[in-house]
């Protein structure tokens, strides 16, 4: 399913004297089962951005196609298109209230009339995919450590079957072992399901190591779109408007100031820890 974003404006308070312009003209197309990634300061426009992809709200101006098909065309088909475009807002787990995981989870898929048989199967699949084991389907969701909350939580949407799945900030808060869960987690999803991903965050490593493309957000415009390799080359542009490359690179960038003889375009530690790998190797064969 393609997203294509046309003229896209946004106005608060239209009219009155706390107007606010969110997003001035966004021109997008996201393809079927890219992973993208939506970076920008705060304020920079990411939030109102992913709130118009699944219709939670509606355009001052300009379009959101689905398939060519306006979403705003036919209101009644809004609660389609939010199944079609699963949307994880930061800190889903506010949101849990069930008395047990396996119930969190089939709350979505319960509304959506299916059969019990079709019902059980989702919950299985979506926990399944999250990494979460039956161990904890008769648990409570609030006896579970937060990177575990969080993959319930996003497990709730997955149920659904989503199309796109939008995540808002989906390690924010979290240690960093509940912040690697999810993000192995989010990978795993992509590579099995094959679904569009657009992961809203402000750690540069992260969307360096997942991501397909990125999209940066200034002032409510499209500052720069390009893979990862294409957006941090222009780390001095990205600095200006307050982002930065992945931490690896400027430690990198010193190593290569001390005569080590390395490549410029490495911004993931995986990368960095390859071409280290080959340049020692090499010279313990001199």
């Amino acid at each position: 399913m393609s997203i294509k974003i046309n003229h896209l404006k946004h106005v608060y308070n239209a009219g009155t004297i706390f107007e606010k312009t969110a997003l001035y003209d966004i021109n997008i197309t996201i393809q079927t089962g890219e992973f993208i990634g939506l970076i920008g300061h705060t304020g920079s426009g990411k939030s109102t951005l992913i709130q118009h992809l699944n219709g939670t709200i509606s355009p001052t101006e300009g379009e959101i196609l689905l398939d060519d098909e306006n979403i705003h065309k036919d209101k009644a088909k809004l609660r389609e298109v939010r199944q079609r475009i699963g949307l994880a807002f930061q800190y889903p787990e506010h949101q849990l209230f069930e008395m047990t995981v396996y119930k969190d989870v089939a709350f979505g898929p319960s509304n959506m009339k299916l059969s019990e048989q079709e019902i059980d199967k989702r919950v299985r699949e979506a926990l399944q995919t999250v990494g979460l084991s039956e161990s904890v389907y008769e648990k409570s969701p609030f006896e579970l450590s937060g990177g575990q909350k969080r993959r319930v939580a996003i497990a709730g949407v997955l149920a659904m079957n989503p199309e796109v799945l939008i995540l808002d900030e989906p390690t924010a808060g979290l240690d960093p072992k509940g912040r690697d869960e999810i993000l192995y987690a989010i990978k795993k999803l992509h590579e099995k399901r094959g679904i569009t991903i657009i992961l809203v965050s402000h750690s540069m490593e992260d969307v360096a190591k997942l991501a397909d493309r990125l999209i940066v957000m200034e002032k409510g415009r499209v500052a720069m779109t390009g893979t990862p390799k294409e957006v941090f080359a222009r780390v001095e542009e990205l600095e200006k408007i307050g982002l930065a490359a992945p931490q690896i690179s400027y430690v990198l960038a010193e190593l290569k100031q001390k005569g080590y003889d390395l490549p410029n375009d490495i911004y993931t530690v995986e990368e960095a820890v390859k071409a280290l790998y080959t340049l020692l190797k090499g010279e313990e064969k001199l």
